[in-house]
């Protein structure tokens, strides 16, 4: 059996071919055949989407645990992970370096202390985590189930990078850095407004038998779980999703595609 510095030497031999090598024609089509919301995006931007994840693999290092990193599952996870920063620039992702891949979601043992101090100690089943400027795990098994989920607006690699774009001023708020404090207020205010009625809708959903929602209904955890599903479905399913909040269309095509 490999060894974790086997795998660290051959991750540092990979990383130095593709730092003088460009992404192999092949190799991209097979990923935007496994991603067809990537293959649906306009010419002009699957070039800069290309450009960015080979840049994106030069600057990351990926640590496979219990799996083995091979060109295409790193391509796979790099052109997703660019498409929210896609205009907006790779310089949103520089406060790390790590990307952990598990073959399937792990558990993580999680411990809180109440209002009252009591300990609630519980297990968690995770597809993927963000730390606040450390690393993001994420598991194989559902990146690649992106690529048949779309129409459901499911995407763990954009969800997990949605929240390291969220923290980067330190606050898991479901509000990224913003300008000016007008601009985070109209942010919050819109955000929040949507976030109660998805909230509602999801407790009628689970206690009354109403209408199941489209979007996942873990956005209803709180407005920063919200944000990060809400970035899921408007890069893989803008259709739907402007359909579903054209408030936060707005919003979100104001942040994310800031020159469009």
């Amino acid at each position: 059996m490999a060894s974790l510095l086997d795998h660290w030497r051959n991750w540092r031999n990979w990383r130095r071919q593709r730092q003088q090598a460009p992404i192999p024609d092949a190799l991209w089509e097979e990923v935007l055949a496994d991603f067809p919301f990537l293959a649906a995006r306009p010419i002009a931007e699957r070039e800069r989407l290309r450009d960015l994840a080979g840049r994106f693999l030069r600057e990351k290092e990926f640590h496979g645990q219990g799996l083995v990193i091979t060109d295409r599952i790193a391509l796979s996870i790099a052109a997703q992970a660019v498409l929210p920063v896609l205009h907006l620039g790779l310089h949103w992702y520089d406060d790390f370096v790590g990307i952990v891949v598990h073959p399937g979601q792990v558990v993580a043992r999680r411990s809180q202390a109440d209002e009252t101090g009591v300990v609630h100690d519980w297990d968690e089943v995770l597809a993927g985590e963000a730390m606040d400027q450390g690393p993001v795990m994420l598991s194989w098994e559902d990146v690649r189930e992106a690529g048949h989920r779309f129409a459901e607006g499911y995407n763990v690699v954009i969800h997990e990078f949605a929240h390291k774009i969220d923290m980067r001023d330190g606050v898991p708020d479901g509000c990224p850095p913003l300008p000016s404090r007008k601009a985070r207020e109209a942010w919050r205010a819109c955000i929040e407004a949507e976030h109660a009625a998805f909230r509602e809708r999801v407790l009628v959903a689970e206690r009354f038998s109403g209408e199941p929602t489209w979007l996942d209904p873990y956005g209803a955890e709180g407005v920063d779980e919200f944000f990060a599903v809400a970035c899921e479905a408007y890069f893989v399913n803008p259709e739907r999703f402007t359909q579903e909040f054209p408030p936060l269309q707005a919003l979100f095509d104001g942040f994310f595609r800031p020159q469009a």
